[in-house]
């Protein structure tokens, strides 16, 4: 549990840190979804009910499975409304691809 509260407590510096949309999905979806992962499989740990840890072996996996979608989109959609990559950004790979397509 504490490792999962100190990567979301990386996940939020990244988030105020990082320079432009891009990186902070990153902070936003790495670190974020581990440390939720290792709180809630921690807090599974001390469960006794099992329904109960399915539950929260269920959160864990919708949020494996949801959270890289979501940053994935929110990315995309960043780029599309013509969001600036911040000046040390190395590689563009969306240039020249047409965004509509």
């Amino acid at each position: 549990m504490t490792v999962g509260v100190l990567l979301a407590v990386v996940a939020s510096i990244g988030l105020q840190r990082f320079p432009d949309v891009f990186a902070r999905m990153h902070a936003a979806t790495k670190p974020a979804t581990l440390g939720l992962a290792l709180v809630l499989g921690g807090a599974a740990l001390v469960m006794d009910d099992a329904g109960s840890v399915v539950k929260l072996l269920l959160v864990v996996a919708l949020q494996f499975v949801t959270a890289p979608v979501g940053s994935h989109l929110v990315g995309r959609a960043a780029y599309r409304a013509g969001t600036e990559l911040d000046e040390s950004t190395a590689v563009d790979e969306l240039a020249g691809i047409d965004p509509d397509a």
